[in-house]
């Protein structure tokens, strides 16, 4: 089995300037992340883009969408910046039926150290690999449907709707 993994940019990846003390994109992180996570599985990384959700406009997600749909393998990991994340799930929930979809992302960029992103990035692992066909939102060991999550702006924590 192989998974396929769409990087989107987010905090997931991140980097600090020291000089200006703003964060950037550069390059991503997940092949550093999978190796140290010492991932077994076969992957096919593929970056759409660096971008941080907030700045994530329509056609990015119909980029992210086609992409989706076009690629072969029917299990999905994307990362994602969490500030838009439920957005981009509802498009592809609306649109694809046919293929297992994890978003994942991180709350402290991966360089930082201290981030959450390599236990994020695992755990979406274990969710692509065990979860039925439709579209999820996995953060902090907890794995939600497309349609029945919110990032809560209060606790920085992702929460079922109803």
């Amino acid at each position: 089995m192989v998974i396929r993994i769409f990087v989107t940019g987010g905090t997931f990846d991140k980097e600090y300037n020291e000089l200006t003390g703003k964060l950037f994109f550069k390059e991503t992180h997940l092949p550093e992340m999978l190796k140290l996570g010492r991932c077994e599985v076969g992957v096919e990384l593929r970056t759409l883009m660096m971008i941080d959700s907030l700045e994530m406009s329509d056609e990015d997600r119909r980029i992210i969408l086609e992409n989706c749909i076009k690629c072969e393998e029917e299990k999905i990991i994307v990362t994602h910046g969490t500030d838009t994340m439920e957005e981009t799930a509802r498009v592809l929930g609306e649109n694809i039926r046919n293929k297992t979809i994890v978003l994942t992302g991180a709350m402290i960029p991966y360089k930082f150290g201290s981030s959450d992103g390599l236990f994020n990035l695992g755990s979406s692992f274990a969710f692509v690999e065990t979860l039925p066909h439709g579209v999820y939102i996995a953060m902090n060991g907890r794995c939600f449907n497309w349609d029945n999550v919110r990032k809560n702006r209060k606790t920085g924590k992702f929460e079922e709707i109803r």
